[in-house]
C-alpha cells in the first residue's frame, strides 16, 4: 500500500473558487435522517414493548447484540428503504445507524437479523398490533365520539417460491392476499394471508377483537366499519347489528337491484344529461332492500350515475340515517385507505 502522507490535494481553481480534496472529514453517511427516526420511537416508545416480549434464544454469555438493538436496526433500515437483510452488511458500520443505536461498535450484520426474524411467532405479532392500538389510543387525549374503521384486502406480489402463495384471478399474479384496518392514517391491522382464500375471511373476527380492545378505554363512542363489496358477507353485518356498530359496506349489484324501474331512471337521466350537456349526472336514492340469504330487510342507498362511457350504478348497504348523497359521500371516502395501503407497500415494504 503507499504510504500517504498529504492531507488534501489541490485542483485548478474556478474563478475566485479554489478548489481542494480533503480526507480527514470522518465518517459520512448518507442516511442521517435515521437520527430523526431514532428520537421520534424513543420518544413514542414503539419498540421497547415489543422487544420485552421477543423470546431470546441464545447463550446469555455470548450475546454481543440485544433484541431491542437488533429490532430497531431492522425497523430503522426498512424505514430508510433498506428491504434486504443483505444491505446491513454495509449498514451496521455506518455511523449514522450505530449513532441512532447509542452505539459506536459495529452493529449486527445479516445472518444475525435473519435469525432474529426467524424467532417471530404468532405471540410476537400480537404484541405489535398490541402497540399499534395502545399508540392509536393515546392519540387521544379525550375520548372521540366517532371512530371510522376502513377494512380492505389487497395483493402482495410475491417472485419466488414462497410458502402460502397462490395464484389470485382478480390480480392476475401470484401473491399474498394481506388484510388491512385503518382508522384515517393510522394503522391498526395488517394481517398476511395466503390468496387462496375470500377476500373477507378472518375480517369479522379481527373486527370483534378490535372493537372489543376499543370500547374498553371508549365506550361512548360510535364505531362505524367501512369497506366494499367484497365485506358485504352476512355474518357480518349480523354482528354489527347486534354489536351495535354501524357499517357502509358496498353492495354488489345484481338483476334485482338494477330492476325496471332503476333502468327507466336512468335513461331517463341519460336524456338530461345529452339535452344539458353534462359529461356526467347523478342521482341519489334511499331505497329497501332484502336478499335472499338476509334475515330481514336493510337499506340501500343507490348512486345512479351515468356518463359518456354509459350507466354506472352502484349501492351501498347501511345502518346510517341520513340524506342519501351525504351517506354515498360518506362511504366515497374510503377511498384514502387506498392511499394508505399505498404508503405500506411502496414506503415501508409491506
Amino acid at each position: 500500500m503507499p504510504n500517504c502522507t498529504t492531507n488534501f490535494t489541490e485542483f485548478p481553481r474556478l474563478g475566485r473558487r479554489v478548489v481542494e480534496a480533503c480526507f480527514d472529514g470522518g465518517d459520512i453517511t448518507t442516511d442521517a435522517g435515521v437520527l430523526l427516526l431514532s428520537q421520534a420511537e424513543r420518544r413514542l416508545n414503539l419498540l421497547s414493548p415489543i422487544a420485552a416480549h421477543w423470546p431470546e434464544w441464545r447463550c446469555p454469555d455470548r450475546i454481543v447484540h440485544g433484541i431491542e438493538a437488533m429490532l430497531r436496526q431492522r425497523v430503522f433500515g426498512l424505514a430508510l428503504g433498506y428491504e434486504d437483510l443483505n444491505d446491513h452488511n454495509v449498514l451496521r458500520r455506518d455511523s449514522a445507524m450505530q449513532t441512532a443505536q447509542c452505539l459506536d461498535r459495529p452493529l449486527a450484520s445479516a445472518p444475525t437479523l435473519s435469525r432474529f426474524e426467524s424467532r417471530a411467532d404468532r405471540a410476537i405479532i400480537w404484541r405489535i398490533h398490541e402497540m399499534m392500538v395502545n399508540t392509536f389510543i393515546r392519540c387521544y387525549p379525550s375520548p372521540p365520539a366517532e371512530i371510522v374503521l376502513d377494512v380492505d384486502a389487497t395483493d402482495d406480489r410475491v417472485h419466488g417460491q414462497q410458502e402460502g402463495r397462490f395464484f389470485h384471478g382478480y390480480y392476475g399474479h401470484y401473491c399474498f392476499l394481506p388484510l388491512y384496518v385503518f382508522c384515517g392514517g393510522h394503522l391498526l391491522v395488517s394481517y398476511l394471508r395466503p390468496a387462496n382464500i375470500d377476500g373477507a375471511r378472518h375480517a369479522g373476527a379481527i373486527l370483534r377483537l378490535l372493537i372489543r380492545r376499543l370500547r374498553e378505554v371508549w365506550p361512548n363512542t360510535r364505531f362505524i366499519i367501512r369497506g366494499d363489496g367484497g365485506f358485504c358477507r352476512r355474518p357480518l353485518l349480523r354482528w354489527c347489528e347486534r354489536a351495535g356498530v354501524d357499517y357502509l359496506i358496498g353492495l354488489p349489484k345484481n338483476a334485482r337491484l338494477v330492476d325496471e324501474a332503476t333502468q327507466e331512471k336512468l335513461e331517463l337521466l341519460d336524456q338530461a344529461r345529452r339535452e344539458a350537456g353534462l359529461s356526467r349526472l347523478r342521482h341519489y336514492e334511499r331505497r329497501v332492500y332484502q336478499a335472499r340469504s338476509w334475515p330481514c330487510a336493510r337499506h340501500v342507498i343507490a348512486k345512479l350515475e351515468v356518463n359518456a362511457l354509459g350507466m354506472n350504478p352502484r349501492f351501498v348497504v347501511t345502518t346510517l340515517k341520513g340524506d342519501a348523497e351525504t351517506v354515498y359521500q360518506r362511504y366515497c371516502a374510503r377511498g384514502d385507505m387506498e392511499n394508505r395501503i399505498k404508503e405500506q407497500q411502496l414506503g415501508l415494504f409491506a
